[in-house]
Parts: structure tokens; C-alpha cells; sequence
């Protein structure tokens, strides 16, 4: 990105006193809209239920919107947000999102995670103009979701190896060049991570703040170097490459994927699982949701695929997936024991 963004303005406060003048669209899921409709008064003009983050489809919403509307509104989990920043930037309005749990940083980011081409690509939307927070919805919200953004920061850990580790190999671009007080920073960031989890886990409101406040300053680095090289690396690229085959049952939740991403990540690089896999489920990340016959088949192509979509280099660009070694990687990550579904 060629500009520094900043953070959205953020507003915490009960949503019986969010007070709203212009036209508004609505984007929420059913669920959450249930949760938060008896509280919030907005004038409106339209009002959908967004299935997919992809650009073609998108667009064709943004097209539709009436002419009148002057604020999306998007109200619930990370797929909204992005479809209500990705609808503003293409109509030239303001975005206002109310998360109904703090399950992603991306509420907080100038970009939007589209989905193209069996693979994520940010498109660089600017922030929204607000996010609105209200306690009491979030600590309403399913344990699992309620504070799953936690995995964002917890992906430190694993971005950081990977990112030194592309330093080593030289594969880094001048862009996206190792710098190690930013590491030093996330790093940081990382460790207060693994403090909060209990708290956050048991819907502790001053746990879940810390959570916010620890999330807002990942972003913000991330938004001053113009990357997320710190924060994104084969865990990721390994929940980017499982969401297809997760989806073909049961929907799961994109901190289920990524929980899982962070422990086999953690074991390439062998690292001690214990008090990653610990802090998760401490904070009610289920790392037991996607099938163990999916994360074999994934990991059996994960090299192919990073190479595929040219994702920045990480040790799985020499990740040799043999049967043998897919077994030990599963092994080492807990995932082959009840820690993944049969």
C-alpha cells in the first residue's frame, strides 16, 4: 500500500443511543440481526443478507443500491464487514460496522479479504468510518466467536518465523524486507495475547478491551509498514487453502481454520505447540473442527498452492509433503488425537 492509513474512529457505547440521520443500507446476518435489531434505530432504506466476499458479486450490490442510501451499515462478524467497506469504497460513501463479537481484526482494516480463485486477495478499501461496540452484545456472543480474534494475534508468532525466515532465504521483496524493531513490536503484542486468553475465553469485558486495544495496535503497525508480513504466514495460507474443503459440510468459522493453521505452522517450525494450542482453547478457539482427512489433503498440496498464488515465501515453499512427513507435522501439531474431527 502506497498510503498509511489509520485506524476507524471507534465508538464504545450502547447501541440504544447510536443516533443516525443519514439513509442508510443494511448488511447483516440473520442472527446477529436478531441480536441487535431490538436495540439499534436506523433509518433505512434496503437491507440484505451477504452470502460471499467476491468482488463480481459485490459489485453487482453495490450497483443496486439506491441512490438515496448515503452509509452502509454492516452489522455482525468479519464477512459483513468487508461486504459493507468493499459496497462503501465502490459507491463513494462511509461504512459503519457494528461487530457482534470481536472474532476478527478486519473490522478494523483498510482492506477487504476477497475470495477469488480458491485463494484471498486484499483489495484496499480505506477503513470505515466507524465501528460501534457495545459490551454487553459482545459478551452476548457465542463463547467461540465472542473473542476469536485472538487467533489474529496469536498468527505473530508463526508470521514472525516465517517472515525472518524468508529473510534468511533472501526471498523477502524491499518492500516487505525483515525489520526487527517492527518484529520486536508484534512480538509484544503477541505476548500480552497469551496473557488475556483466560480472560477473554470467559467474556471478561476488561480482557475483551485488552483484546481491542491489542488488536488496534497490530493493525495500526501493520498499516505503517504497509504489510502484513509480521502477522501472516503459512498459518493462513493454510486456512486459505482448507476453507473450500471445510465448506463442503458444515460452515466453519474462520478462527477454526486459522487455530489449526497456527499449531502446524508452529510444528514446521518446531516449535513447542503446548502453549499455543493451551492459550487458544483457553480462549475458546475449537481447534477440533475441521475433518482430519481435510487437513491431510490439504497439507499434500499446501506447497503447490502457495506457489500457485505467488503467497509471499514461508517454510512451506520447501515443504516436502510426504505422507510421512504430513503424519509427523499433523502429529507434532495435536491435530491427529482430538484435535481434529474424524
Amino acid at each position: 500500500m502506497n498510503t498509511i492509513w489509520s485506524l476507524p474512529k471507534i465508538d464504545i457505547q450502547n447501541l440504544t443511543s447510536v443516533q443516525e440521520a443519514r439513509p442508510a443500507a443494511l448488511l447483516a446476518g440473520r442472527r446477529s440481526w436478531a441480536a441487535v435489531s431490538p436495540l439499534l434505530d436506523l433509518p433505512l432504506v434496503v437491507q440484505a443478507e451477504p452470502e460471499r466476499v467476491a468482488p463480481d458479486y459485490l459489485d453487482g450490490l453495490a450497483a443496486a443500491l439506491p441512490p438515496q442510501v448515503k452509509v452502509v451499515y454492516g452489522v455482525g462478524g468479519g464477512m459483513v464487514a468487508d461486504c459493507a467497506k468493499y459496497i462503501a469504497y465502490r459507491r463513494g460513501i462511509s461504512a459503519v460496522i457494528i461487530p457482534t463479537a470481536l472474532s476478527v481484526d478486519g473490522f478494523f482494516t483498510p482492506i477487504v479479504a476477497a475470495r477469488m480463485d480458491d485463494s484471498v486477495h486484499y483489495v484496499e478499501t480505506g477503513p470505515a468510518e466507524r465501528i460501534i461496540i457495545d459490551w454487553d452484545v459482545i459478551r452476548a456472543a457465542p463463547p467461540h466467536f465472542r473473542g476469536a480474534a485472538i487467533v489474529e494475534l496469536l498468527t505473530i508468532v508463526t508470521g514472525i518465523l516465517d517472515w525472518k525466515y524468508a529473510a534468511e532465504n533472501k526471498k523477502n521483496t524491499p518492500d516487505t524486507r525483515f525489520i526487527p524493531w517492527a518484529a520486536g513490536l508484534m512480538a509484544g503484542i503477541a505476548q500480552q495475547a497469551f496473557k488475556i486468553a483466560k480472560g477473554v475465553g470467559q467474556g471478561d469485558v476488561e480482557a475483551l478491551r485488552n483484546l481491542l486495544d491489542l488488536i488496534c495496535m497490530e493493525v495500526q503497525l501493520t498499516n505503517q509498514m504497509g504489510h502484513t508480513r509480521p502477522q501472516e504466514g503459512s498459518e493462513q495460507y493454510f486456512a486459505y487453502a482448507v476453507e473450500p474443503r471445510a465448506g463442503k459440510g458444515s460452515p466453519v468459522a474462520y478462527a477454526d481454520m486459522v487455530g489449526p493453521g497456527i499449531l502446524i505452522a508452529a510444528a514446521l517450525h518446531n516449535q513447542d505447540i503446548t502453549p499455543i494450542r493451551e492459550t487458544l482453547m483457553s480462549a475458546g478457539i475449537r481447534i477440533n473442527q475441521l475433518r482430519l482427512q481435510d487437513i491431510s489433503d490439504t497439507l499434500k498440496t499446501l506447497p503447490q498452492y502457495v506457489r500457485k498464488h505467488d503467497l509471499p515465501f514461508s517454510i512451506l515453499n520447501n515443504f516436502e509433503p510426504t505422507a510421512e512427513r504430513i503424519d509427523e507435522v499433523i502429529r507434532k501439531a495435536g491435530l491427529d488425537s482430538g484435535g481434529a474431527s474424524a
